[in-house]
């Protein structure tokens, strides 16, 4: 199993174990997540949850670039295995926190996007390498959008790999809202976590609901667009691969702060 899960007086403790991988998501690992939230939701031993990744040098960078996802032959379908990975997606609304403690890029922000709050430390960094390898950041860029002031959503995630959003300017933007030592971050989550799990369950998901319902419309309407730009906008498979293998032979130079490597498996 590449995703664990721990239980412990109320709190999840869900944990991307793909360290090898820069806890980028395989096809199974995305719908063992998926099976993961729809279960909490039946469990009543569960009243918040945190999610991580293992390691200490990514919390997830997207989906693994040597999975081949199937695709149907109609240009008007799109499959995307990481749609279903977040807790919301899944009609979760018990409170979920995300503890990034290193890198969290790409397909990173549908767990991002779906997070009560996060929770990082200091050395983590952000980044949306979707544009440099050719491929149009839709889906991210909608949930990054609505978590951050526009011209930073749009900055990182135009300026694709050149681009590392560092923990400390993460957290005076307001996308993170804890700053912690390296190695802490889950630690820290799992407290805050432990506060929710002690409040009236009903009252924190109603909160949870009427939250969400706060940029649920606009929310909606942006995602359903999704597809339709991702396949006007896309390059071919075989021309991202080939821009995936010359940057990393000749990987490029964050222009910002960040400490994250250059590359990472997942997109």
């Amino acid at each position: 199993m590449s995703i664990r899960a721990e239980i412990d007086d109320g709190v999840a403790l869900v944990t991307l174990d793909r360290p090898a991988r820069l806890n980028a998501l395989d096809l199974a690992a995305a719908a063992e997540l998926a099976d993961l939230w729809r279960a909490f939701r039946f469990d009543a031993s569960v009243r918040a949850a945190v999610v991580t990744g293992a390691g200490g040098r990514a919390f997830c960078t997207g989906i693994d670039r040597e999975v081949t996802v199937p695709q149907p032959p109609s240009p008007y379908s799109l499959d995307d295995p990481l749609l279903y990975i977040g807790p919301k997606a899944n009609d979760l609304w018990k409170p979920v926190i995300a503890a990034v403690d290193g890198m969290a890029c790409g397909g990173a922000c549908y767990l991002l996007g779906e997070a009560e709050f996060i929770i990082a430390s200091e050395h983590s960094t952000f980044f949306d390498p979707h544009t440099t390898y050719g491929m149009v950041s839709a889906y991210e860029a909608i949930l990054m959008a609505q978590r951050m002031p526009y011209g930073e959503a749009a900055r990182m995630c135009l300026m694709g790999t050149a681009e590392r959003l560092d923990a400390a300017r993460a957290h005076r933007i307001g996308l993170v809202s804890e700053l912690t030592a390296p190695g802490e971050a889950a630690a820290t989550a799992l407290r805050r976590a432990a506060v929710l799990a002690a409040q009236p369950t009903d009252a924190v998901q109603g909160t949870v609901r009427a939250l969400w319902a706060a940029h649920e419309a606009t929310r909606e309407r942006a995602l359903a667009q999704a597809p339709h730009l991702i396949a006007l906008g896309n390059l071919p498979p075989e021309r991202q691969a080939e821009l995936f293998a010359a940057r990393e032979r000749a990987p490029g130079r964050p222009v910002t702060s960040g400490t994250s490597p250059p590359a990472s498996p997942g997109r």
